[in-house]
């Protein structure tokens, strides 16, 4: 601490906060580094990193980035860049619809950290709140569109499109036809996705009038719209009936609040359901994240991409919830996959359930009534005025024929509105926000009328009527009857039910989560604020571009950011997850190639140790996965890369290589190994799950990488979310540029639209880019790459304190790891019977979340403990995994059961406390507070261990009030 006569004696400069974020983003401040330091035996942050990266890839230089400054200055820097934004009154529709969230909601869900901050429910006994409205979340959709069973969700509606064509065609059974028929009145965008996802799969995509198509073209499935794009509703059962007769399989891609007043899909026949939840109280935010739904038929279970929640039930027989079965698939089938999903966006799913359950049934039906009504009130308006309505059947959509269209365009935006130009036709889409008023000023643009309307006398000549819709369209059924729908509508009780949700949970607003390869770092408060900015907010993703200056320039300043960080050319924001920019940089490698005339290129050689979602990604590219090996330490085994090069040579388009590896080091060979693949013309994939050991140190751009895909979510502290969003842009070297992806209604700068397209929005998930612009330009050069010291620092204090307790698998040449390290639990399970998952249980009695369990090897634990955790932190953290050792000795020898020890019956609930009989070997103290800290503050379990197996074989995946299965 400056004395304070020191104080007098310092210039303005140097008083002023440009630092101040940087030590309050890195956990350890300088005299705990030193601390660390000493430890390591390691003279300073230079000499770690030395032993740590290999010297042919140390990056000497400062990033290119302007010097960092204090949060306010960020704040107000940021506000006045979205203040070029401009928040029209948008009717354009198509799939996006301005919402209002609750704002007991926004402020106890959606700002709150306890929610944001949370991790994917792997260790679901400490999840449970989150889980629980994942399941409310499921129920939802089932209702709404009328299906047995829902995921718990997908990244958009065009992606979810896509992935229910790539499980048609996998249901079918035997010589199937390539086919699959779209209806030519889908949105534009999704059409964009699943033309992409179709040409890399081999399939032929026919866009036209589905009727027609499907009486002339044997298909494998269909894809219909229900409403149509521009709002044409209609009965789909005649046609879906005549689908299944040609032994086609149909997915409707629905409108969530229509459904609300329709009849479901699934009373038509449909087999999978897929849409957007966004309507339902999230942001548009310039297009994303949003929750997309995906429903379907009970035959399909083991085939649905995503995740999906059930219940089981724990040891004291008390249900619970977890993610059911291993629909992951990428993780099972890698190479065999039709799916590459891995991230949810679950915190959008829970806020679009949260809107149900506040507003409950009867709130939703007054809602979407309303919105109908209004739509009816204008649709008189203008048939009395002579306008040619498209659509004689809608819900909230209608599309006029326009005489002169750009005129109307041109006089809604001087009005503040904008329309949907599609050809000469005009599409207008209402949503919750929309008054009398605004129609009145929306009908005297369209009418060219100067007058205001009397639209409540309309609204009287329209009372008793089904203007729009006519009764075989309507629902009959009842929908949301479950309590939990029909319990919370009042703000008291809404509050209060979140927060006995938030209070079941773990999230980093409790605890360290020391998770290898998904960086839990710390998202700070002044990273998040943005994000509910109305000029962020309520950006319409098709937006023209006169009205989205800000966003367009907060894009290309984080695209020179990340570029800086990542030593690449260019940039692309448009994949929405991890999973996405592995797929996109694959397309652009395949572009790349055929372009080149290089079509014998289809191979991608992957490490045995990657992630599974790297070979589900390269087949969904179209290319052959050939896995190579990893040597003793861990190492791409590079004898084993040359013996694939000797043998497939120019068929090789590339390799996917994770840098610093999966197993937690530096590999010295990864300029030899580039080399190797640029001998032969071939590309160089770095996924960057771990870009978090290499900002500010080493470049994957530099050192050999022609692609990488940054997870915004990990390195750049964009939360989890519970499970999502995620976000997942791509970098590339110039000579991929040209080849990133487009989209079909905003042109994105140096793209051609044969590239393909992604995901539904240009930009991906663009309101929570403002999150990683905000850490970069808070951090500046030096805070960048000091995050990334010290993440190297910590861990490999962690490793060397748990060293002589645990075998750690993998180091580097020098005896150093990168930012994870893999305790090897396999000796100690031949030797107690205590396994992995029995320390990650107990861990949970400690107050601390799991660390990856069992990936990439089987039978260890991965821990990453970030840059944002102090020395204190970390202490606790190694002193409850030095305690856990002693518990499994006292295993080893005989003191404790293997039947009977806290590892085997953790985690320990208050249930078990207060149980009138205490039948084990050890104390009640032994198992609730076994460390110290946990008398001043502790997590409790809200269930004991949870049976997976039974959840499996009784699969329930959707809730009356989880009491009711007791």
């Amino acid at each position: 601490m400056l004395a304070k006569s020191s104080l007098f004696s310092q210039s303005i400069q140097s008083l002023s906060h440009s630092q101040a974020f940087i030590h309050r983003h890195i956990g350890p401040d300088p005299e705990q580094q030193r601390t660390m330091l000493d430890y390591l035996e390691c003279d300073d942050l230079a000499t770690l990193i030395n032993h740590t990266v290999p010297s042919s890839i140390l990056q000497r230089q400062a990033l290119n980035l302007a010097s960092a400054v204090d949060e306010q200055s960020a704040l107000k820097a940021l506000k006045t860049i979205a203040d070029k934004n401009q928040v029209f009154t948008s009717y354009i529709g198509m799939g996006y619809h301005d919402t209002i969230t609750p704002n007991v909601i926004l402020r106890n869900v959606l700002e709150n950290p306890g929610w944001y901050t949370a991790y994917t429910p792997y260790q679901p006994e400490i999840a449970q709140g989150r889980l629980e409205g994942l399941l409310h979340f499921q129920t939802m959709i089932t209702d709404l569109t009328g299906m047995d069973l829902a995921n718990a969700s997908l990244l958009d509606e065009g992606t979810a499109a896509a992935e229910a064509m790539a499980m048609c065609k996998r249901q079918q059974k035997g010589n199937t036809p390539d086919t699959f028929i779209v209806d030519e009145n889908t949105h534009p965008q999704t059409l964009a996705v699943l033309a992409t996802r179709a040409r890399h799969f081999g399939f032929k995509l026919l866009v036209g009038d589905p009727a027609r198509s499907l009486a002339e073209n044997p298909c494998f499935g269909l894809v219909l719209s229900y409403p149509g794009s521009n709002g044409e509703v209609r009965d789909l059962t005649e046609l879906i009936a005549t689908a299944h007769q040609h032994n086609a399989l149909v997915t409707v891609a629905a409108d969530i609040m229509s459904l609300v007043l329709l009849k479901s899909p699934g009373s038509m026949g449909a087999d999978i359901v897929v849409g957007s939840s966004q309507r339902f109280g999230v942001p548009m935010g310039f297009g994303g994240p949003h929750a997309a739904f995906f429903a379907f038929n009970d035959r399909f279970k083991r085939a649905a991409p995503g995740r999906i929640i059930g219940v089981s039930k724990d040891s004291r027989d008390k249900p619970a919830l977890r993610m059911a079965m291993q629909t992951r698939e990428q993780h099972i089938r890698r190479e065999k996959a039709n799916s590459n999903i891995c991230t949810a966006q679950a915190l959008l799913a829970l806020i679009s359930a949260f809107y149900a359950i506040y507003h409950g049934p009867e709130g939703l039906a007054r809602i979407a009534h309303r919105i109908h009504r209004l739509t009816a009130i204008v649709a008189r308006v203008l048939h009395e005025r002579g306008i040619t309505l498209v659509n004689s059947r809608y819900f909230d959509t209608l599309t006029i024929a326009a005489a002169e269209p750009d005129e109307l365009v041109q006089r809604a935006a001087e009005a503040h509105i904008n329309l949907r130009r599609q050809g000469d036709t005009i599409g207008i889409s209402l949503d919750e926000t929309t008054t009398l008023e605004d129609l009145n000023q929306l009908l005297m643009v369209i009418c060219n009328d100067s007058e205001p309307f009397d639209l409540k006398a309309v609204d009287n000549q329209l009372l008793g009527t089904t203007t729009g819709l006519t009764g075989d369209l309507l629902r009959d059924d009842t929908i949301l009857d479950h309590d939990i729908f029909n319990s919370y509508h009042s703000e008291t009780d809404m509050m209060r039910y979140l927060h006995r949700l938030e209070a079941r949970d773990m999230a980093l607003n409790h605890a360290m989560i020391p998770l290898g390869s998904c960086t839990m770092k710390l998202n700070a408060a002044a990273e998040m604020i943005p994000v509910t900015w109305p000029q962020f907010s309520r950006i319409h993703p098709f937006a023209p571009a006169s009205q989205t200056r800000g966003y367009q320039q907060l894009i290309t300043e984080l695209e020179a950011m990340l570029t800086a960080c990542t030593g690449y050319d260019k940039i692309s924001l448009q994949p929405n997850a991890g999973s996405q920019g592995e797929y996109a940089g694959l397309v652009a490698i395949h572009n790349y190639f055929q372009h080149r005339g290089e079509d014998q290129r289809h191979i991608c050689l992957i490490p045995s140790s990657a992630h599974g979602t790297n070979p589900a990604s390269a087949q969904m590219a179209g290319m052959t996965v050939v896995v190579i090996d990893c040597d003793a330490m861990g190492n791409v085994d590079l004898a084993d890369v040359q013996s694939k090069i000797d043998e497939l040579g120019q068929e090789i388009a590339c390799i996917m290589v994770t840098y610093p590896s999966t197993h937690g080091v530096f590999e010295a060979g990864i300029t030899r190994l580039c080399e190797m693949m640029h001998g032969i013309g071939a590309q160089v994939y770095v996924d960057g799950a771990n870009l978090n050991a290499l900002v500010g140190v080493a470049a994957p751009g530099h050192f050999g990488g022609d692609v990488s895909h940054l997870n915004l979510h990990k390195t750049f502290c964009i939360p989890h979310g519970g499970g999502g969003p995620g976000m997942g842009p791509i970098g590339v070297k110039s000579h991929l540029a040209p080849f990133l992806p487009g989209h079909p209604l905003r042109e994105i700068p140096g793209t051609r639209l044969d590239n393909g397209t992604i995901s539904a929005a240009p930009w991906g998930s663009a309101s929570i880019l403002p999150i990683s612009w905000m850490y970069i330009r808070m951090m500046g050069a030096e805070g960048m790459g000091l995050a990334t010291k010290i993440a190297i620092l910590s861990a490999n204090y962690v490793a060397r304190k748990l060293s002589g307790h645990y075998p750690i698998l993998y180091k580097g040449e020098q005896g150093f790891i990168a930012h994870e390290c893999l305790l090897d639990i396999r000796p100690l399970k031949a030797a107690s019977g205590v396994s992995e998952e029995d320390i990650a249980k107990r861990l949970m009695d400690y107050g601390f979340h799991a660390p990856t369990m069992s990936f990439p090897v089987a039978g260890t634990l991965m821990i990453e403990p970030t840059e944002s955790e102090s020395l204190a932190e970390l202490e606790r953290f190694c002193e409850a995994m030095i305690q856990i050792r002693e518990e499994i000795r006292l295993v080893e020898t005989g003191v404790y059961s293997n039947a009977d020890n806290p590892l085997v019956n953790a985690p320990h609930t208050q249930a078990d406390l207060m149980a009138d009989d205490w039948a084990h070997s050890y104390s009640r103290e032994t198992a609730a507070f076994p460390a110290s800290w946990l008398h001043k503050h502790k997590v409790w379990p809200s269930v004991n261990r949870i049976d997976n197996v039974y959840g499996d074989r009784n699969l329930v995946c959707s809730c009356a009030p989880i009491e009711s299965y007791r």
